[in-house]
């Protein structure tokens, strides 16, 4: 991890990072697993997954995206990372409007407040999921490295309400 939260990655990026990155930009592919929790099977996915409902900043309609979980703090705290960097349209929509709700396995959805976390703290949360998951890091630092280049990258609390 570079200083400022940077992503580094070790030697050069190679075919999975850049068939993984295009991949990450095909929308059907992408939006598949949406269908799958709004059909209550998100316990397919584990405990890693979640998807998350958020209005849009513009239309004010409600929006998803299934997300990596990378942190569980707390019963009620999900850490997730915005891989596209701080331009994903979630990322922009939850700072418009932190107000989301969270769903989890196959549980009815949770309304929860989302934070942007500091860099220092995604820092630390980047560097305990590297030791946790060396072998999904090693194969996706450099995917990461492909959609964000060498900015940071943000991560987001979601705190369940109640």
């Amino acid at each position: 991890m570079l200083e400022g939260g940077g992503v580094r990655t070790t030697g050069t990026p190679g075919l999975f990072a850049r068939v993984g990155a295009r991949l990450l930009r095909s929308r059907r592919l992408v939006r598949a697993p949406i269908w799958i929790y709004r059909a209550r099977a998100g316990a397919l996915f584990g405990s890693r997954m979640l998807m998350l409902e958020h209005v849009g900043r513009k239309s004010g309609l409600p929006r998803y995206v299934v997300l990596e979980v990378v942190g569980h703090p707390q019963p009620d705290t999900y850490i997730v990372p915005s891989g596209f960097g701080a331009k994903a349209q979630w990322f922009r929509n939850i700072q418009a409007n932190p107000k989301v709700r969270v769903f989890v396995r196959s549980r009815a959805p949770a309304t929860a407040t989302a934070r942007v976390l500091s860099t220092e703290e995604a820092d630390g949360i980047l560097a305990k999921y590297q030791r946790r998951h060396p072998r999904a890091w090693q194969q996706f630092q450099h995917v990461l490295e492909e959609t964000l280049g060498d900015r940071p990258l943000p991560m987001v609390e979601l705190r369940l309400a109640g």
